[in-house]
C-alpha cells in the first residue's frame, strides 16, 4: 500500500518565493507610436500620475496630449483642466478635433485650491483625463495626487517646471519635454514598469499654442 503525499503549501515553507500574478497596466495612448511601444500598457497609465516637465508654458505642452485629448472629447469623455497658466484657445483646439463641451475648465485662485480641485477632480472619478498645472507642490502633495490617482480610472497628467526634474517623485511616469527643430525632444525620466529612453516626435504640434492670453472658449 502506498504511503499518501503531504503537500505542503508554498506560502507555509520559509524562504519559498511566490511570484505576483502580473498586472496589465491600462493606459490611453498618446497617439505617437514610437512613444507608446515605450510604455506599459502603449500608453499614458490610468490611475497613477504622469508628470510632463516644461521650461515653458503655453508653447509645447498640449502638443503632446492633443491626439488623446482628441479622441477622449470624440468618444464623448471629460477631460479636466486644472489651473492653466493662460485661457485655453477655442479655435486652436476645436480645430484639432477637440469637442469643447466635454472640456470643463477650473480656474482656482491659489496654488492650494489648484491642489485642492485636482485631489476632488480625480477622486470624483467622472473625468478620463485630469490636467493639471503646478509650479508650488512639496512630496505631501504629490503623494496625495497619487494616491487619488490610483483610486479613479483617470489618467492625471501634472505640468511642472522642467527644474523639478531632478527631485523625487512618486509619479508613475515623468517626461521632460523639449523642443528640437520643430519637433517635440522627450527624455523619459521615470518608466513604472519600462525603461528610460529619448523620442523625437517629429509630426507632433509643436508649434501651434492652444493657450493664448487674452483668448476664451467662444
Amino acid at each position: 500500500m502506498m504511503a499518501a503525499t503531504l503537500r505542503i503549501p508554498s506560502a507555509l515553507v520559509p524562504g519559498v518565493w511566490r511570484g505576483r500574478p502580473m498586472v496589465e497596466q491600462r493606459a490611453e495612448a498618446t497617439g505617437y507610436s514610437k512613444l507608446d511601444r515605450l510604455l506599459p500598457g502603449n500608453g499614458l497609465p490610468v490611475g497613477a500620475v504622469t508628470e510632463l516637465l516644461c521650461e515653458r508654458n503655453g508653447i509645447v505642452e498640449f502638443g503632446l496630449l492633443m491626439p488623446c485629448i482628441s479622441r477622449l472629447t470624440q468618444q464623448g469623455r471629460r477631460v479636466a483642466l486644472v489651473a492653466p497658466p493662460y485661457v485655453p484657445y477655442a479655435h486652436g483646439l476645436a480645430g484639432q478635433g477637440v469637442r469643447l463641451k466635454q472640456l470643463v475648465l477650473m480656474s482656482p485662485e491659489s496654488s492650494h485650491d489648484a491642489l485642492w480641485a485636482t485631489e476632488q477632480t480625480l477622486r470624483a472619478n467622472s473625468f478620463s483625463m485630469v490636467i493639471a498645472w503646478t509650479n508650488r507642490m512639496g512630496d505631501h502633495d504629490l503623494r496625495r495626487l497619487q494616491l487619488a490617482a490610483e483610486s479613479s480610472t483617470s489618467v492625471a497628467v501634472l505640468y511642472r517646471p522642467l527644474r523639478t526634474a531632478e527631485q523625487t517623485s512618486p509619479a508613475a511616469l515623468r517626461i521632460a519635454i523639449g523642443v528640437s527643430q520643430n519637433a517635440l525632444k522627450l527624455r523619459i525620466l521615470k518608466n513604472r514598469g519600462g525603461q528610460p529612453g529619448d523620442v523625437v516626435l517629429p509630426d507632433a504640434h509643436c508649434t501651434s499654442r492652444f493657450l493664448e492670453i487674452g483668448t476664451g472658449w467662444a
